[in-house]
């Protein structure tokens, strides 16, 4: 028999607004500490260096973490233009530099190519897997490693500041499994000056703004007090991007049963994914059909309300 896991039964999602200089997870486990939690995980990994959004879902919320995940993000970041490093941000060594700098026209004009379906291909030093091994592990045993180029969607891409001729400041949204530290090696090879990421902040993810985020501070100081679970936001902000159905006492019941549930829905086609709610809250996720939904997830969030 399983040892049961200690903490509290507590479900939603915490936005951070995470500093410079912490990883992803330490995040995490320092929310699931603070609001004593069972269960806790992120929708969509911060280099350490970068700032911003890091929504962490806690208990049943984890259950919507993919829809996050997929869901379009905004970053604003700045490029070092004329230096490349091993790493594409500024924390690697400088591996080739150039004294040439592109004027603000030419860089506008090479930002096109980066809009659209494209290819990617992920930086050395990332968290993408070869051959079952972490690639920045073999990175920094000193393998050469070939990593394929994934396809990412940019939906947007822009010029937003010309500090110096050193640096460009840009923004881009884009989906699921986009890398900054890419697109400014890439703009860097393209503009033939070479360039590096200086700084990077997640500015929304989804629903989630980086400017209504609770700083690490703030988390650490209201530790163990209500104050920090009224920074709690619902479970269902985590399914904003899915159609809503709404079903009844009798079919939220099936549903949290596993079993499909009778379900009034608007705008639905036979087949769509959507999520059923009763008086509200999040019954279960699933395939709308012949006037039930299918559930694929199910969340268990306490006793219905009749």
């Amino acid at each position: 028999m399983g040892r049961k896991r200690k903490g509290r039964d507590i479900s939603g999602w915490l936005v951070v607004d995470k500093p410079a200089g912490m990883t992803s997870t330490a995040v995490v486990n320092k929310v699931r500490w603070a609001l004593q939690a069972k269960k806790a995980g992120h929708a969509g990994t911060l280099d350490p260096a970068a700032t911003g959004v890091l929504a962490v879902a806690l208990g049943e919320a984890t259950k919507t973490v993919p829809f996050i995940t997929d869901a379009l993000k905004a970053y604003e970041f700045s490029v070092r233009l004329g230096q490349a490093t091993n790493t594409d941000d500024e924390e690697g060594e400088v591996i080739a530099s150039s004294d040439s700098r592109p004027d603000d026209e030419a860089i506008k004009a090479a930002l096109g190519a980066f809009i659209g379906d494209i290819m990617q291909v992920p930086p050395k030093y990332s968290a993408v897997k070869i051959d079952g091994q972490r690639a920045y592990k073999l990175a920094r045993e000193g393998e050469e490693v070939e990593i394929e180029a994934r396809p990412l969607w940019v939906e947007e891409l822009v010029m937003t500041d010309r500090p110096d001729p050193d640096h460009v400041t840009l923004e881009m949204v884009c989906g699921k499994g986009g890398y900054v530290r890419a697109i400014a090696r890439d703009l860097g090879e393209a503009l033939g000056c070479y360039g590096h990421v200086a700084w990077l902040r997640r500015i929304w993810s989804g629903p989630f703004e980086a400017e209504e985020g609770i700083s690490i501070e703030e988390v650490d100081r209201l530790a163990h007090t209500p104050e920090l679970d009224a920074w709690l936001r619902p479970l269902e902000d985590g399914l904003e991007g899915l159609p809503q159905v709404s079903c009844t006492e009798e079919g939220a019941v099936r549903l949290r049963n596993g079993n499909p549930g009778m379900v009034i829905a608007r705008d639905v086609e036979y087949g769509d994914e959507c999520w059923a709610a009763h008086k509200g809250r999040a019954v279960a996720v699933g395939r709308f059909k012949g006037g039930e939904l299918h559930p694929s997830r199910v969340f268990n969030t306490g006793p219905l309300e009749g």
